[in-house]
């Protein structure tokens, strides 16, 4: 090849005219039609010309030779209907050579500039023949109606790309939208981009609208979607993310129904425990109740202890629709702004719950204590039972400050199993609780919650109590169950009951990590030999699994197998993980909504660690961790400090201090 000759090669998706300056082995030295100079393969060339430009033209000529050239192909590339010769030719099947298609358009003799015309259009437009270099293929009708569907499908793209910038334009600020065709399409991938952010199918398509819009935050996003009525404002994306169910579909509502209003009034075969005077003590706010107790003097040397758990499962039978909705529920979900139930409300709050003055099927254990109120025996019977009183953890206190016989010696019962596990070397951890509720007005209320109050402090005592000898029920007939054990701590900071709030939180900090088999074996945190849950049936599905295993030794229905253990723990694995990390995110978006407006107020703190630049830091009034910035304080682990709230974000979940 010799200086001056034309050729052509595909740069960068584009097609590139240029004359050859110098050839070295099998690289040429090139000037282009933009004036470039390159080095090129000699290999990546698509198009030589017959003829050459003489070797003393300069510069500057050659390029405008080159630009005459490539204007004269262009010219030549517009007489070619790649659909007219497509109809003529797809028949053929065969492939085609340049020349040979040049001969097809062209009537007059066939030169370079010919056969470049025909790589140009062949280049710019590839929906009716397979181009490969020098030659060509006639595509099947079928594939030329996809590659047609393909590309009307991307017009499509581009024109809710740009309508939507400019919709989306309009949403960012004040004005009032108009409306828009793709709407929907539009908002669909917003809510992808903004929920699922890269793993969203529609993460590309939201990408290039809000590129075109020039929007780049996520807060804007939201904003948008709260202005369209999309999200709330206080949308609880979890619940998005995890596809969490907040309503019970028709037909299970319709099966819960039919099951309320088939109820039996009568129940053979269990012990009628109507006549005692049945308790229960929940918080304020609770609408499912699951567990009651009773007290009997029995003699001077012994108590009978009920613990009562509604049947839940003598209505939601295993396998129904409502129980296979409640294995993938796994749990009831409690936030401060919502509760979603694992049993639709006419079980969960109504025929499944020991509703005051209503006759109701239990699984109770039947607990005898002596004088000492220790545990001699017990029993797990089927009961029916009615709830006389219906308390709060208040009321109960105040009950038993002005002389309730029954309930101060039920709080006695819970302080003498309370010291039982502490002598078998139970790790009793004691931190206040902070209550998160929304007022009428939809605001965040925070309140503490003293764990310790003996109302509180009896009813965790005899659910521990209650579910303990139910996993030693278990364990004795050889049943697999959702057994909860924990090793004993990494290191233990004291034992018995400790004031100290910094020891209380160092000592959570060693505790090991709780697990569960289907075999019973010891839980160090709370000394005991065997434990599951088995008290909350109306709110846990592992608590269901463990009642009618319970049933299946009292003779009220089939067990579950090893197997039928393992298959259900597979199934609530994900859920119930997903499931704490939502009430605990939830919970904190509402404290730290709350904080918003206590920007610039102080706190008090309590000093957990030290970091390289931070203290990690626990702000008592509301019992979260931060990090305070060391900016120059010496500190140690244990001691108060005040800070100041600087900035909180719900949405963003960021809370920052500084030292006050």
């Amino acid at each position: 090849m010799k200086s001056g000759t034309i050729i052509e090669y595909i740069d960068q998706q584009k097609l590139i005219c240029a004359a050859v300056v110098d050839v070295k082995g099998k690289r040429l030295r090139l000037v282009t039609e933009h004036d470039k100079e390159v080095s090129l393969s000699a290999s990546r060339i698509s198009l030589t010309s017959d003829n050459a430009l003489p070797e003393s033209t300069s510069r500057t000529a050659t390029v405008e030779s080159l630009k005459s050239t490539v204007a004269r192909r262009e010219n030549l590339k517009q007489e070619i209907d790649l659909k007219e010769l497509w109809e003529l030719l797809n028949e053929e099947g065969e492939w085609i050579d340049l020349t040979t298609m040049a001969e097809y358009c062209f009537s007059d003799t066939v030169t370079s500039d010919h056969k470049s015309a025909i790589i140009r259009a062949f280049f710019e437009n590839r929906t009716w023949f397979k181009f490969d270099h020098n030659r060509f293929l006639p595509y099947t009708p079928e594939q030329v109606e996809q590659m047609l569907a393909k590309k009307r499908e991307e017009e499509r793209r581009q024109k809710v790309i740009s309508e939507g910038a400019a919709w989306l334009k309009k949403l960012a600020g004040d004005k009032k939208a108009p409306e828009c065709e793709h709407a929907d399409e539009i908002i669909t991938a917003l809510k992808g981009w903004y929920i699922h952010e890269r793993e969203s199918r529609h993460f590309a398509l939201a990408k290039e609208i809000l590129s075109a819009a020039n929007i780049g935050s996520t807060e804007t996003v939201f904003r948008i979607l709260v202005k369209l009525g999309i999200f709330d404002a206080h949308e609880n994306i979890d619940l998005i993310r995890m596809e969490i169910p907040r309503n019970f579909s028709e037909e299970v509502l319709t099966e819960a129904k039919k099951l309320v209003d088939n109820a039996p009034e009568s129940f053979e075969g269990r012990r009628d425990l109507t006549h005692l005077k049945t308790i229960t003590i929940d918080g304020r706010f609770t609408t499912d109740y699951d567990d009651a107790v009773t007290l009997e003097k029995v003699d001077d040397k012994h108590w009978l202890l009920g613990i009562h758990i509604i049947d839940v499962a003598e209505s939601v039978k295993r396998g129904s629709l409502i129980d296979r909705r409640a294995m993938f529920r796994a749990s009831s979900i409690y936030m401060p702004d919502q509760k979603i139930p694992m049993l639709p409300p006419e079980l969960s709050d109504n025929l499944c719950s020991l509703v005051e003055g209503t006759v109701r099927p239990c699984i109770s254990v039947m607990v005898t204590l002596n004088r000492f109120f220790a545990v001699e025996d017990f029993e797990v019977i089927p009961t029916v039972i009615t709830v006389r009183r219906q308390l709060t953890y208040s009321g109960a206190n105040t009950l038993a400050a002005d002389g309730d016989e029954e309930l101060a010696t039920l709080i006695k019962i819970g302080q003498a199993f309370r010291q039982k596990r502490m002598d078998a070397g139970a790790v009793h951890i004691s931190l206040p609780e902070v209550s998160v509720h929304l007022d009428d007005e939809g605001a965040p209320v925070i309140t503490t919650v003293d764990r310790e109050s003996p109302s509180r402090m009896m009813v965790a005592e005899l659910m521990i109590m209650g579910n303990w000898l139910m996993a030693s029920f278990l364990a004795r007939h050889g049943l697999p169950a959702f057994f909860r054990l924990q090793p004993d701590p990494k290191e233990r900071l004291f034992k018995g009951e400790e004031s100290s709030l910094f020891l209380n939180c160092m000592q959570r900090k060693q505790l090991s990590r709780a697990y569960i088999t289907q075999k019973a074996g010891h839980h160090s945190g709370l000394g005991v030999d065997a434990y599951t849950t088995a008290t909350s049936p109306i709110r846990r599905y592992y608590d269901l699994v463990a009642q009618r295993q319970i049933r299946s030794v009292l003779g009220l229905e089939a067990p579950y197998s090893e197997d039928d253990v393992a298959e259900v723990s597979q199934h609530l694995d994900i859920p119930m993980g997903n499931i704490g990390r939502i009430q605990g995110n939830r919970r904190r978006y509402w404290i730290y909504t709350y904080l918003e407006s206590k920007v610039g107020e102080r706190v008090e703190g309590l000093v957990l660690d030290k970091r390289r630049h931070s203290y990690q830091v626990l702000l008592l009034d509301y019992m979260i961790e931060v990090m305070l910035p060391a900016s120059g304080l010496t500190l140690k682990s244990g001691d108060h400090v005040q800070a100041v709230i600087q900035h909180a974000d719900a949405r963003k979940d960021n809370l920052a201090v500084f030292v006050g």
